[in-house]
């Protein structure tokens, strides 16, 4: 049934991860990083107003939708429109709904993310979305993307409306989303953003004092801030609860800045 509609429609992963683009949900974030950052503005969107303009024009000539996040919202053609509802027609004959049937091409977004393949998982995430306009796995997943294409206030707002869509619930999500706000930081030295993720990750952490991410990127706000003491009890707490996820870069600047107050770790020779 599934493979049914992939032939037919298709010919078609915070702050620097290592060496790799981070796909988030939520995994550490190591910035690999920690200068002060040297300029001074924000990209908090004061007014999403990204998300406010909705669907008043046409996308450029030769501009392929698909791989926009949201198709970028842009008014769509009358073809455009007739291949959509081409789309539609044939998952609902497909799927039981067409929540499931976004749920399913959300799945595959993700899995072709993880494998570094972002423009199909930009189509995948979109054909999610005009499945479901409230799937908040579609905002999430493009959030990421343009987090990796370093639009991070494309980032920021499509997070919060995946965010909006969980009722503020998902806390793996808002790991990611406090994620895009330190990485600002360490470009424009806003406070208000590093203030941001303080409060985010506070808040997971309140809720779910097992999630050894949160601790870990807290660890890491705290590191950029100057506060050591205070990153090295985050990374010890996000190292017990889940060693196997420790970050090695925050553990690096954690070292560079001062010994481990419990002495586990020692710097390299």
């Amino acid at each position: 049934m599934k493979f049914l509609v992939l032939s037919s429609i298709f010919v078609f992963v915070s702050a620097e991860m290592l060496a790799q683009q981070p796909v988030f949900r939520s995994q550490s974030a190591n910035l690999n990083t920690f200068s002060s950052p040297t300029k001074s503005k924000s990209f908090v969107p004061a007014q999403d107003t990204q998300s406010q303009v909705v669907k008043k024009r046409l996308a450029p000539i030769g501009a392929n939708i698909h791989l926009l996040p949201l198709f970028g919202e842009f008014d769509k053609t009358d073809a455009q429109k007739a291949s959509d509802e081409e789309f539609l027609k044939m998952c609902d004959l497909n799927f039981p709904t067409r929540a499931k049937a976004s749920a399913f091409f959300a799945e595959r977004a993700w899995e072709y993310l993880e494998e570094g393949q972002k423009d199909t998982a930009t189509y995948r995430f979109n054909l999610a979305y005009l499945l479901d306009d409230e799937n908040a796995d579609a905002f999430w997943g493009l959030g990421v993307i343009s987090y990796q294409n370093e639009k991070y206030e494309k980032a920021i707002s499509l997070m919060k409306r995946g965010l909006a869509m969980d009722d503020d619930d998902n806390v793996t999500l808002v790991v990611d989303l406090s994620t895009v706000y330190i990485k600002c930081f360490t470009v424009d030295a806003e406070k208000d953003d590093l203030y941001t993720a303080f409060d985010l990750l506070e808040k997971v952490i309140k809720k779910q004092p097992e999630c050894a991410n949160a601790f870990m990127q807290l660890s890491l706000a705290r590191l950029l801030n100057g506060q050591i003491d205070e990153a090295w009890g985050n990374f010890h707490k996000g190292y017990e609860i889940d060693p196997d996820n420790a970050s090695i870069d925050i553990l690096e600047g954690l070292l560079a800045k001062k010994d481990d107050p419990k002495g586990i770790f020692k710097k390299k020779d």
